[in-house]
């Protein structure tokens, strides 16, 4: 309401603005009144449930000194034949054995058919007698009241949440299973290569499990076998790295614990289309292992379009949750992988393959990147074109072109 108070002012619209304020001042009047206050001074808990189906919000109010402190609540389970007061009884049990306070007084908003037992187990925790009450009318009946009406509210919120959350995740997992003809799948993972123009390349394993990233269980990799700019053989040695320490830890009988390399994924997703997915195929058939292989396919503008999956191409709906969490599943990828060779590169200095060239000094270095921009561009030139580069000469020129060619 102050926002749009706000707003409404600077449009000049003051006959609006005016009517926001009297909101606010009315909305302030009722917080006011419904403030918690207890002229009795005790301490006191305040607990109600809200129920439908299959869910539960718990909502206590925490008054200790007649002044209420604070509140929380809680998400509960619950079974088809479970009524309100069953749920109040196994909630105050499984709550106030974890809890070090224990209050003189209990209220909640049912009758409690084992109410005997539960005050006996609190005034033995609590050291005195505490009580359980149901109050019928009142200020006390209000508080249980407001308590209901916190946990209704916070109960029909996350009801929402949930159903939107289950949308970009399970449900977006469930539209991949179905695109690719793969039932149940529930872990992906997908790769990326991070270098400056070949220079200190690294790759990055990230994994997403039931649609939700799972951080635990990301890898980073240091390229040790391959020089220079080759995605492909960097790519494979990154995932001949990956899969044989999870063969290795298999072997030696671990478990498949968070952050083990023993849990291989329901489906690998390459950034990319035919070439990356047939590297990965490669490293698995080496390997010995049958795992789906999913290509993440670019347009032109380097943005996916579809996925590359036996052999075929799939096109998928851009405006759908599976395509905004295969967006989100790249964009991880490309994020840790560039987080780690940031690391690497230091604060100071950036470095390419250039410098391992002979002849190739900070100004020729330089015009390359100006011209070329990408290490593939460069490897897609030829001597001549290189030669016609500012500060290059033909002697140059030959130089990168076979240090990039070479085998």
């Amino acid at each position: 309401l102050t926002a749009k108070m706000n707003a409404a002012s600077e449009n000049l619209e003051f006959e609006k603005a005016a009517g926001y304020r009297d909101e606010i001042e009315a909305v302030k009047m009722c917080v006011q009144k419904q403030k918690i206050t207890d002229t009795g001074g005790e301490d006191r808990d305040i607990l109600a449930i809200a129920m439908d189906r299959e869910d539960a919000c718990a909502v206590v109010f925490f008054i200790r000194g007649g002044r209420m402190i604070g509140r929380d609540h809680f998400f509960l389970s619950i079974r088809d034949d479970q009524d309100k007061a069953e749920l109040i009884s196994t909630f105050i049990q499984q709550f106030y054995s974890g809890t070090p306070f224990v209050p003189k007084e209990l209220f909640v908003q049912s009758e409690l058919p084992d109410q005997k037992v539960l005050e006996d187990f609190l005034s033995e925790k609590k050291g005195s007698a505490v009580h359980i009450v149901t109050p019928k009318r009142g200020q006390k009946e209000k508080l249980v009241e407001l308590a209901w009406k916190n946990a209704s509210m916070i109960l029909t919120k996350d009801r929402e949440r949930i159903k939107r959350e289950e949308g970009r995740t399970i449900g977006a997992m469930k539209e991949l299973s179905d695109i690719l003809g793969l039932p149940g799948i529930q872990r992906m993972e997908a790769y990326d290569i991070s270098n400056t123009m070949g220079y200190q390349s690294v790759g990055s394993m990230v994994v997403f499990d039931h649609g939700k990233p799972l951080r635990n269980d990301y890898r980073k990799f240091r390229i040790k076998t391959v020089e220079g700019p080759n995605d492909y053989a960097s790519m494979k040695e990154v995932l001949t790295r990956r899969f044989t320490h999870g063969l290795e830890e298999k072997a030696e009988g671990e478990s498949e614990d968070t952050g083990s390399f023993t849990r291989f994924p329901d489906v690998i997703m390459m950034d990319g289309g035919r070439g990356q997915v047939n590297i990965a195929l490669e490293v698995l058939n080496e390997l010995g292992l049958d795992i789906p292989v999913c290509g993440m396919v670019k347009d032109d503008h380097h943005r996916t379009r579809g996925l590359f999956f036996n052999n075929k191409e799939l096109p998928i709906d851009r405006s759908s949750e599976c395509f905004k969490l295969i967006t989100r599943l790249q964009d991880e990828a490309h994020r840790f992988a560039i987080e780690y060779h940031r690391s690497l590169r230091g604060k100071n200095q950036v470095k390419s393959f250039l410098d391992d060239i002979p002849g190739i000094g900070p100004t020729r270095r330089k015009a390359l990147m100006k011209k070329y921009v990408t290490a593939e561009a460069i490897r897609a030139a030829s001597v001549e074109d290189l030669a016609g580069t500012d500060s290059m000469n033909e002697k140059a020129a030959q130089e990168v072109y076979d240090y990039l060619h070479k085998s």
